[in-house]
């Protein structure tokens, strides 16, 4: 017999910090119309393909729900055939969510991107026009540009004379990018978060340098009228034994304010052993570092990346994180940022002391693309009201985290 939870309850859950999972079952076009704060959306057909990494304690309270679509039944029934044992629907859907009045988030990442809006809000994140940062490029002024996006992302379309370097690696990589301390940093991205969340980075981390985030990304370049290049592949050099001593040392510092715990091997063999809350283990690192050998049971997840994607890397809110990252900045900066956001966070300190897989492919297959949302802020060709109407959004975040009332993030 199904199991059902009301929508009072599951909210009680996440103001309680249980551990819970609530899984939107719809095509992610429709999940990205709606959803509460940390919904994390999936298909019922998905199911036997995601749920082992994705939901890896089988007795974690898990929650689904469609819109009347009837996808949460078959999602419920799949989920009982695989031995997860505290699965329950969501009752009268997102109907039942409605009618108590709790918020809904639209798009997709929302609860990163809200985190990114509080940031701006409460630590005033300094912030460069699209047309302010085409004047300093115009006059040659000492600027230099970070993009802080996945690398296919910056190649699609980057800003002039922009350099790729993934959030996490920011820290890392700015004083070889920017040795000279009068040098202007500009970081951005295709909309908001990562610009602000890795220029927050940098000045949290006492980077000496004027840092500012390119206000609105791309996007706001475009508005603006202003040209973009592609198929840039400008990446950051190898830094030096020196600069990566330095970078650690200012991430750990970040880190450590931010409460971020430290784990070695054995404990982290405790940790695995554990059975009362899911554990999540991630390598922060490049993806060609990891391919090269990772940590065995360590997926890969860039570190920039998973902040802005924690609900699809992470479903269980109330989960542990330990993150990996021989050198140790990356771990230190993406675990500050995931503390913020209400997480148990770990960054695992010193030389792994256990079997290496050389085997890299642990990625998830690809999902369909059929019902995919299509970003307003990917590819070069969207409409401007379209591109308008998501900013707008974006700066409306921090007033809806508000009225939601769930969320228990904080800013160092």
């Amino acid at each position: 017999m199904t199991s059902a939870i009301t929508a009072r309850d599951l909210r009680l859950a996440f103001v309680a910090r249980r551990e819970v999972a609530l899984l939107d079952v719809r095509e992610e076009r429709a999940f990205a119309r709606g959803h509460p704060l940390f919904a994390s959306q999936i298909l019922p057909d998905r199911i036997e393909v995601e749920s082992p990494v994705r939901l890896p304690r089988k007795a974690t309270l898990i929650v689904v729900y469609d819109d009347g679509e009837g996808r949460a039944q078959a999602a419920y029934d799949r989920l009982a055939a695989l031995g997860y044992s505290n699965v329950h629907v969501l009752a009268r859907g997102l109907t039942g969510w409605r009618e108590e009045g709790f918020e809904l988030f639209e798009d997709v990442n929302s609860y990163s991107k809200a985190f990114g809006e509080l940031v701006e809000a409460r630590r005033h994140t300094p912030s460069l026009s699209a047309g302010e940062v085409h004047a300093l490029l115009e006059s040659r002024a000492d600027v230099a540009i970070l993009d802080a996006r996945r690398f296919d992302e910056y190649q699609t379309m980057s800003i002039p004379s922009a350099t790729s370097v993934p959030g996490a690696e920011l820290v890392l990589h700015a004083q070889t990018l920017a040795p000279d301390a009068k040098t202007t940093i500009v970081v951005n991205c295709a909309g908001r978060t990562r610009s602000i969340i890795g220029a927050q980075s940098l000045i949290n981390a006492g980077i000496p340098n004027p840092v500012v985030a390119l206000r609105n990304g791309t996007i706001g370049w475009r508005l603006a009228g202003q040209s973009l290049e592609t198929g840039q592949a400008r990446r950051a050099p190898a830094v030096s034994t020196e600069a990566v001593q330095v970078a650690r040392h200012r991430a750990r510092a970040v880190s450590y304010r931010a409460g971020v715990l430290r784990v070695r091997s054995r404990d982290l063999a405790d940790l695995r052993a554990l059975d009362e809350r899911a554990l999540y283990c991630f390598d922060v690192r490049s993806p060609e570092e990891y391919a090269a050998g990772h940590p065995r049971g360590f997926r890969h997840a860039p570190g920039g990346q998973l902040v802005q994607e924690i609900d699809v890397f992470a479903p269980v809110r109330g989960a542990r994180v330990v993150l990996h990252d021989d050198i140790g900045a990356r771990a230190d900066m993406t675990a500050s940022w995931l503390a913020q956001m209400g997480w148990d966070v770990y960054v695992h300190d010193g030389p792994f002391e256990g079997s290496v897989d050389p085997d890299a492919d642990t990625a998830l297959p690809p999902r369909p693309t059929a019902g995919r949302y299509r970003r307003p802020y990917e590819g070069i060709d969207h409409a401007e009201d379209a591109m308008r109407a998501y900013l707008e959004w974006e700066y409306g975040l921090v007033d809806q985290l508000s009225r939601d009332g769930t969320h228990g993030f904080f800013v160092i």
